[in-house]
């Protein structure tokens, strides 16, 4: 099966989500949210994470992790994640109560698409409810559901935006992604932490992550639909005259997350860093990258 009919695959399966103009959207993907440890790539952005979950949360945005949000691959035991990034969770959990949580899986949170996964770890353990609040039991996710992708429906122009991690184009850690996990978890990982590479990570490799982009790409020309994706860390927003492909980067740059918004009929690439003031005092800025109609 080619990367476009895995592609197409999804678009034909996946759920509907109708926005329109008054709709606030935010897609992030590539977390890759770990247990705190040296190899937790995610916690060196953890605080400029939280800040801007805090910000779409009071801003009432949709949140919708669009793959990869929490790193599976390296770390077996996902109630030590959800424990180590308890305020994050809780957060999450916020946008959830709220009907505006919406996940996506990648090929590091495969064992999302799994209802008994889902069922166990998200919603009704205990461990499942951890929280630092003195209700410890309450699950966070009760009756959420895991897609692998979604399609924003706009109304009333009836515009399509397909939104899937992206790795349906990336053979190995679309069809061997059990193996890919073996080999990252018992030869890679302790491999990386001493410098050497994964040479079948995408993001670190220019040509596979070209190799993604261009198959994604070419799915958007010849479907002539938008498409919004993640697995690759690199950013992308279209030119005038380009393919509507976009790609929303990742949690885990130094020092910088980047996602995307939509809302008043707009998409935008949005940068979270931190920054200093005058005085010296670091804080948290949003930085808007580039911006166009939908």
């Amino acid at each position: 099966m080619s990367a476009f009919t895995r592609v197409q695959n999804v678009f034909a399966s996946a759920d509907e989500l109708c926005i329109n103009r008054d709709s606030r959207l935010v897609i992030i993907s590539d977390c890759h949210r770990g247990t705190g440890t040296a190899a937790d790539n995610f916690a060196i952005n953890k605080n400029i994470y939280y800040a801007a979950l805090k910000y779409y949360l009071r801003e009432c945005f949709t949140y919708i992790e669009l793959g990869d949000g929490d790193e599976l691959w390296e770390n077996k035991r996902f109630p030590m994640i959800m424990k180590e990034h308890h305020n994050i969770f809780e957060l999450l959990s916020q946008f959830h109560k709220h009907g505006r949580l919406h996940m996506i899986y990648g090929n590091h949170d495969m064992d999302k698409k799994d209802p008994a996964w889902v069922a166990r770890y998200l919603e009704g353990s205990p461990v499942a409810g951890y929280n630092s609040s003195e209700t410890p039991d309450i699950p966070l996710f009760t009756g959420i559901k895991i897609h692998e992708g979604l399609v924003l429906k706009h109304q009333p122009s009836g515009q399509e935006i397909l939104l899937i991690h992206g790795h349906q184009a990336d053979f190995f850690n679309f069809r061997m992604w059990r193996l890919a996990r073996f080999l990252v978890r018992y030869i890679w990982r302790p491999l990386e932490l001493i410098g050497v590479l994964n040479p079948f990570d995408t993001p670190h490799r220019t040509g596979r992550r070209n190799m993604v982009e261009r198959r994604l790409i070419k799915w958007c020309q010849q479907q002539n639909i938008t498409l919004i994706a993640g697995h690759t860390h690199h950013t992308s927003f279209p030119k005038d005259g380009e393919p509507p492909y976009y790609n929303n980067g990742s949690c885990v740059s130094r020092q910088q997350i980047t996602c995307i918004e939509i809302q008043d009929d707009c998409i935008s690439l949005v940068k979270w860093s931190l920054q200093p003031r005058r005085d010296g005092v670091l804080y948290v800025r949003r930085d808007v990258v580039s911006r166009g109609k939908l």
